[in-house]
């Protein structure tokens, strides 16, 4: 059977616009992927519209990234204070946006649905029946493996959602997975079709993340105010409980009791802002580091461009990746792509992108003494470090985005074969 010539893809992402900033608000990982796939379906000559809800009124309706890329905003809702509870309520007119921009053209305007993200495949499902093309769908993160994984204190996913996951997973022509593990959950909690399940790994901007030398290194603590020789043990994501921050301040806290000589060398920056609109994370997280008599050692920095954070890994002695759940992990493929060192939680696609004892250290709970023993041994022993530094580069070579592009577009043409299976099997 001939493979479908895919010309143009409609991906839509919701509840979070790819040009936000990751770590803020609600950005994150999510926003790096879908901007950076689409940026890489276009080198193959494959034009991509990225629906999203507009979150201000100064915003162009349509904004032209490149050649081939285009984020639609749609407007939807109030431009803030919604929060992403509060977004089901305007999944209807999101939608009918989306099914009027389409329906500007002539038919077969698009070849494919992308969606990401539960909210995003509900308008998914609706776009792949009225324009007769299939639909791809990546979750990105699961209400059940998050339920499953909750922090102390967080609230659980809404059955809501959970429902209108199941009802995704059962409308996608084929779902893509991050890593095996979110395939074996997609299959094992979802029920999906074990046929319909692919695996593509997320990639990482070699140009932006990349080894620097040892000047540059130097140039990069230099323009962030970090002392040449000091110990830096970098958090870099959003600020919520989900990531697991606090974690970390505990860890380093019980570090410093165990190696108090340490403390005159380390620094430990936390680069992100927090989820959602509110800002009483990021102050709750100050006051536990005053609490821990370890603020003289934290620094909290807002949220910064790639560039900028690509310094801060190139700065770093030490990336930490404490989360309690990852669907893959972008951070410490980043890291590692930059040469640092990844001590990392062993949950969900860390497992994958972090090679225990090889490019990082991988801690199997999320109690504050067995972090502060891995982050003991790593800090404190610099052959390690050099060690694991260069299993980081190594490991990092099995991340890019042109291979993630490249294995997408083999889903879209597996996608219409499977739907071209179904209209041939129901005449």
């Amino acid at each position: 059977m001939a493979e479908a010539a895919i010309g143009r893809v409609a991906m839509i992402s919701l509840h979070t616009s790819p040009l936000d900033q990751p770590g803020t608000g609600d950005a994150g990982g999510m926003n790096v992927y879908v901007l950076e796939v689409a940026r890489r379906l276009a080198d193959c000559g494959i034009a991509v519209d990225i629906f999203t809800r507009a979150t201000s009124s100064q915003l162009d309706p349509v904004v032209d990234v490149r050649d081939g890329v285009t984020v639609r905003n749609v407007h939807a809702g109030p431009f803030e204070g919604l929060t992403k509870e509060q977004l089901p309520g305007q999944l209807c007119v999101f939608a009918r946006d989306v099914l009027r921009a389409e329906a500007e053209h002539p038919p077969g305007h698009y070849d494919v649905v992308h969606s990401h993200y539960w909210l995003s495949g509900q308008v998914g499902a609706l776009a792949r029946d009225r324009w007769g093309v299939p639909l791809v769908h990546s979750m990105h993160t699961m209400a059940k493996v998050k339920n499953e994984a909750l922090a102390a204190g967080d609230a659980p996913e809404p059955e809501a959602r959970v429902i209108g996951e199941e009802q995704v997973v059962e409308a996608a022509d084929v779902l893509i997975a991050n890593t095996d593990l979110e395939a074996k959950q997609l299959i094992n909690l979802y029920d999906a079709d074990p046929g319909r399940v692919e695996v593509v790994h997320p990639g990482v901007d070699t140009e932006v993340f990349r080894a620097l030398s040892p000047a540059e290194r130097a140039r990069a603590r230099r323009e962030r105010d970090l002392p040449e020789q000091a110990l830096v043990l970098l958090f870099a994501g959003r600020i919520q409980p989900l990531k697991a921050p606090d974690v970390l301040l505990r860890a380093v806290a019980e570090l410093l009791v165990r190696r108090p000589d340490l403390r005159s060398r380390l620094v430990v920056p936390v680069v992100g802002g927090p989820s959602g609109s509110g800002l009483e994370r990021p102050a709750a997280l100050a006051n536990l580091a005053a609490e821990l008599r370890i603020d003289d050692v934290v620094r909290f920095v807002p949220p910064v461009p790639q560039h900028e954070l690509a310094g801060w890994y190139a700065a770093a002695s030490v990336v930490a990746v404490p989360s309690y759940n990852e669907s893959f992990g972008l951070v410490a493929a980043e890291a590692q792509a930059s040469g640092a060192p990844v001590v990392a939680a062993a949950v969900g696609g860390l497992t994958t992108v972090v090679r225990d004892g090889r490019s990082g250290l991988l801690v199997d709970t999320h109690e504050p003494h067995d972090w502060a023993l891995a982050l003991e041994r790593v800090l404190g022993d610099a052959d390690l470090r050099d060690r694991l530094a260069a299993g980081a580069l190594a490991q990092s070579r099995e991340f890019s985005w042109e291979a993630t592009a490249a294995q997408t577009l083999a889903v879209y043409e597996r996608a219409h074969a499977l739907l071209r299976l179904e209209a041939g099997a129901a005449r």
